[in-house]
């Protein structure tokens, strides 16, 4: 594998070993946790790598996660864990704690500020405004994720994060290793690239394939591994949208999306009425709007075209418009999806027309519907774009901009982030937040590894343990990690009503009530709970297997 050479302070790497300041921070997190097992009365002269996995699922897994945190504080099992890796709402969990310096050793503190920040008041109007242009100021790329980020995550998780993850980040911190995953959306079904992406306070880059740029470069220009031009380091806020965007995917959530638009829109239009031609400008955004949301709840939106081409005529001086030819069709959805989609454009492209459309705020707003008709999500520069290297493939080389977006997309727990070969991961607790099949991510992990030669075990389900699944699965295999399987609503914690719990936790509702919180703390925590003794055994089963150690003597020799 060819390494590139630095070229400056922020180069581009290419290559599968380990970040320099991620190998010293495992080295002294090993010591740590050999005494945090010694205090279990485990001994061992090599302590196991041990990766916590969190999955998607929205406010559930944020929940989810934080429950399970605790209890595996209380049990001395989570100064056990080496890394933390999380998806989609997993991640919003992360993000929150990780805001606190050495987390671990105060979590219940931390879980109790989560909890009030979450049955707190919301982010307001206007600063979600103010931090939307300040995405649409300073960054070369505007997308839906800066949208998103704004209107949905603040919307649940009640803050606006400006913190940067290598701000977050101490080099002597005593927590787990984070790394926040996402996929390349390019890359998705692309047999021969690497979908995986990964953020870690030091690096950020494709997890397989081995490139990455610094985590504060992440966004900005690059040609042939030099930065050419800098933009500002992404911040918690917008990662957390990155990560969590598959709440994005489905018809339910695009028509959310346009009420946010429409709750935005009429509180900019307070301001906006005073000036006549501004305020015929608002009215017509208000309109397209408005026929957007008609259109996905079936309604016949005639009268709404006929106001828009109307407006559109006066404001652009009588100018020849080209529209949607095409008849509407309200009852084949994907037809009406697709007119709308060519509607927006046609719209848009009109609008530039109109020289009020060239002034901010029209600027951003026009930017904000173009995004919404062409469903632009996560673009920023490709940090890779005119390098020249044979491990990588030749579409992230020749590319200007990636596309990223949420991992749950393509699998919904990052086993990708801990399975690169040079963490040498002997331990993998999987905590599955996710809706329907318990047992999807595993098994189609397994799948996935088989299919890239990756070291994984196999997985066998016994018949119907999807529909009523226990509170603890062990894989292993010959070689690879052992992997622990968790879903969050069982028979164990949930009896027979495993079903009520799903229906009450779905993945896509309103923000939970303080009450449903409080249960869905417990009921997560009862996983590690009564599970505490089985993973002690399994600890200690993987520092008795001298295969592994041995490879981790090795490991402690190379590092």
């Amino acid at each position: 594998m060819s390494a590139s050479k630095p070229q400056g302070s922020c180069e581009v790497r290419i290559d599968h070993s380990l970040n320099k300041k991620e190998k010293e921070f495992v080295a002294k997190r090993r010591e740590d946790i050999l005494q945090s097992l010694e205090k279990l009365q485990i001994k061992c002269s090599e302590a196991p790598n041990i990766a916590l996995l969190g999955s998607g699922g929205g406010e559930r897994a944020m929940v989810g996660l934080l429950g399970s945190l605790v209890q595996l504080q209380k049990t001395g099992l989570l100064d056990c864990i080496l890394y933390l890796s999380g998806v989609s709402g997993s991640t919003w969990c992360m993000a929150s704690l990780y805001q606190e310096p050495d987390w671990t050793t105060k979590l219940e503190t931390v879980k109790d500020k989560i909890i009030k920040r979450l049955n707190g008041p919301g982010v307001s109007l206007l600063d979600v405004f103010f931090k939307l242009n300040k995405y649409y100021l300073k960054k070369d790329f505007f997308s839906l994720t800066d949208l998103w980020a704004t209107m949905f995550i603040t919307f649940y998780l009640k803050e606006i994060d400006e913190h940067t993850l290598t701000e977050q980040w101490n080099q002597l911190s005593k927590d787990p290793f984070p790394i926040y995953t996402v996929i390349d959306k390019q890359c998705k079904h692309d047999k021969d690239a690497d979908p995986w992406f990964e953020f870690t306070p030091h690096e950020a880059g494709y997890s397989l394939i081995g490139a990455f740029v610094e985590t504060s470069s992440f966004g900005s220009e690059f040609h042939n591994g030099s930065k050419k031009k800098k933009q500002p380091e992404m911040d918690m806020l917008y990662l957390q949208g990155l990560c969590g965007s598959a709440l994005a995917d489905g018809d339910e959530n695009i028509k959310f999306l346009w009420e946010k638009i429409k709750d935005f829109l009429k509180h900019l239009g307070e301001q906006l009425k005073t000036e006549m031609k501004k305020g015929e400008c608002y009215q017509l955004l208000m309109d397209l709007v408005d026929m957007n949301l008609s259109v996905l709840d079936g309604i016949d939106p005639s009268d709404l075209d006929k106001s828009i081409r109307t407006k559109l005529t006066k404001l652009t001086g009588g100018k020849q418009l080209i529209f949607q030819v095409k008849k509407l069709n309200l009852a084949d959805k994907e037809a009406a999806k697709q007119y709308m989609t060519q509607y927006n454009m046609d719209v848009c492209k009109a609008m530039h027309l109109s020289v009020l459309f060239s002034f901010w705020p029209f600027t951003m707003l026009l930017r904000m519907l173009e995004c919404m008709a062409q469903w632009i999500w996560g673009t920023n520069y490709d940090f890779l774009h005119n390098m020249k290297d044979k491990a990588v493939p030749s579409a992230l080389l020749e590319s200007e901009t990636r596309d990223y977006e949420d991992a749950g997309l393509l699998l919904n727990l990052p086993y990708f982030s801990v399975l690169r070969e040079e963490r040498h991961i002997d331990l993998i607790i999987s905590l599955d937040f996710s809706d329907g099949d318990p047992f999807t991510t595993v098994t189609k992990a397994a799948e996935t590894c088989r299919k890239l030669n990756i070291p994984f075990p196999e997985v066998n389900i016994p018949n119907g343990h999807s529909e009523k699944p226990k509170d603890f699965y062990v894989f292993k295999g010959k070689d690879g990690p052992t992997v622990i399987h968790i879903p969050l609503f069982n028979v164990v914690n949930c009896g027979d009503k495993i079903e009520d719990w799903r229906y009450r936790y779905t993945t896509f509702q309103l923000p939970y009530s303080s009450d449903m919180i409080n249960d869905l703390v417990e009921v997560a925590g009862k996983n590690i709970t009564n599970n505490r003794a089985k993973l002690l055994e399994q600890i200690c089963a993987v520092i008795k297997n001298p295969q592994i150690m041995n490879n981790k003597h090795q490991w402690c020799a190379t590092s």
